[in-house]
């Protein structure tokens, strides 16, 4: 395909602070709810932990030549709130190490032509906040002590950040760490999770406004979030099962992309949660809408969707991967959840910008290939299927954006290196460099090059 994107199109790769910094206690480091999590027996399936990770505290020097070499204009991290304010709370003291450290990371990349983009929140709440008034369970605290600490951040980094991200999939942090008990802080319910999706909302919405109001006008950035989302086909042309498709990306995502860019959740999903769904006030809803200068878009695969089941969560809808005449839809992962199917790709872009009309950013993006771990690096290097998914998501990225019109600005690959993938531990392989996690011997996979020239060929000059 001779198409190109055009030539201000940001590309790179993704990570967060605690699957690869390590260091938990280094220079003023307190713990986040991760490090809670991952010490508890039974909660990583490996057993392991992000005490050391991929060291990428120290050795952020070497992530940032592999980054450099891999052609990359862009690069996506995490702050750790408790490296910055290690208690987390706006009366606790702020830790002059801990910014000393993300100031030199952001000089570097800077200095090597890498744009540095922030998510302020990918899941490590202090742990201090948790034990003090239980965390994003209590909205008017939690909130307080969010924007303070993304103040600190606009502060301090602000004349070299121009594109922050409040929060990494919200969906993530309230089901899978207060309805499904499978991340931290590890609970169990159906009420909880609810309002700590509500709260995040809100957090996002109100660190958005502080940018706006008090730094946006000098730094000149642009601030948004990221949401989590598969694109959901229907398992077939029933009436009930494209009603079910509708109502599974609702339950998924527009309870949140539907509030910040419509300023409203979705009725099918207030008529199913009921009063378990908190209400925002008028003034909470005036700050919440139009929150986000671009829609940030976290997506890895495409699911099938019937209706019924009994998974309020999803809208009681069902998820398969095999396809009515028994195939299946893509090619297998590592991981139960995630199948390469190109196709889903380009209709969810394409869903995005006829929903919500703001410029997209795929702020992750990537594929674990089976069995990888189990392989020595001589074989795990020539990772033909990461390849293949790489360039079947890349090809639909450029038709939705040369074909369909869709104003997709950026895509950030998961990831540069393999890292600590929350409670899988490290038998989850999502890099385009292999780490020997007994070494912390980096070696670059054939899909590192892949990338590399694909979009040296595909970004006009």
């Amino acid at each position: 395909m001779s198409d190109k994107l055009p030539s201000d199109f940001l590309w790179g790769y993704a990570t967060a602070s605690y699957q690869i910094e390590g260091s938990p206690t280094a220079e003023g480091r307190l713990p986040s709810i991760w490090d809670e999590f991952a010490h508890t027996p039974g909660k990583i399936k490996d057993g392991s932990n992000g005490d050391v990770a991929t060291d990428s505290y120290h050795r952020w020097g070497e992530d940032v030549a592999l980054l450099k070499f891999s052609g990359a204009k862009a690069y996506r991290f995490s702050i750790a709130w408790t490296r910055i304010i290690p208690y987390g709370g706006r009366e606790d003291p702020i830790n002059a190490e801990g910014i000393r450290h993300y100031r030199a990371l952001i000089e570097a990349l800077v200095k090597n032509g890498i744009k540095p983009v922030v998510t302020l929140y990918h899941w490590d709440l202090p742990l201090a906040l948790h034990h003090r008034y239980g965390g994003w369970l209590n909205k008017d605290e939690i909130i307080k002590d969010y924007v303070n600490y993304a103040k600190v951040c606009f502060k301090h980094f602000g004349d070299l950040i121009k594109d922050w991200i409040t929060h990494n999939e919200p969906w993530c942090v309230s089901v899978l760490g207060y309805g499904t008990g499978a991340f931290a802080p590890g609970h169990n319910g159906n009420v909880e999770h609810w309002q700590v999706a509500h709260n995040l909302i809100l957090a996002h919405a109100y660190a958005v406004k502080a940018y706006r109001d008090e730094f946006q006008a000098e730094q000149k950035g642009q601030i948004g979030i990221t949401l989590d989302c598969h694109w959901q086909m229907p398992y077939d042309d029933s009436p009930e099962n494209v009603t079910a498709a509708q109502r599974g990306i609702a339950f998924k995502l527009g309870r949140f992309a539907d509030p910040i860019y419509k300023g409203h959740y979705p009725s099918v999903v207030k008529d199913l949660i009921g009063d378990r769904l908190p209400d925002f006030t008028e003034e909470e809803i005036a700050v919440v809408k139009g929150s986000s200068d671009f829609f940030g878009l976290n997506t890895y695969t495409t699911q099938l969707v019937q209706d019924g089941g009994d998974n309020e969560i999803q809208g009681n809808v069902k998820y398969t991967f095999t396809k009515p005449d028994g195939t299946q839809l893509g090619k297998e992962s590592h991981v139960s959840w995630l199948q390469s199917y190109p196709p889903g790709f380009r209709a969810l872009l394409n869903y995005l910008w006829e929903t919500y009309k703001l410029p997209i950013y795929v702020t992750e993006n990537g594929f674990p290939v089976k069995g990888e771990n189990d392989l020595p690096v001589s074989q795990a290097v020539q990772d033909t299927d990461r390849m293949d998914y790489f360039k079947g998501y890349a090809d639909a990225l450029l038709h939705a954006v040369v074909n369909d019109g869709v104003p997709v600005k950026g895509y950030f690959a998961w990831s540069i290196l393999d890292n600590f993938e929350w409670a899988d531990g490290y038998d989850t392989r999502f890099g385009v460099t292999h780490v020997d996690f007994a070494t912390q011997r980096r070696t670059v996979k054939a899909s590192y090059g892949f990338l590399k020239g694909w979009f040296a060929d595909h970004i006009a000059e």
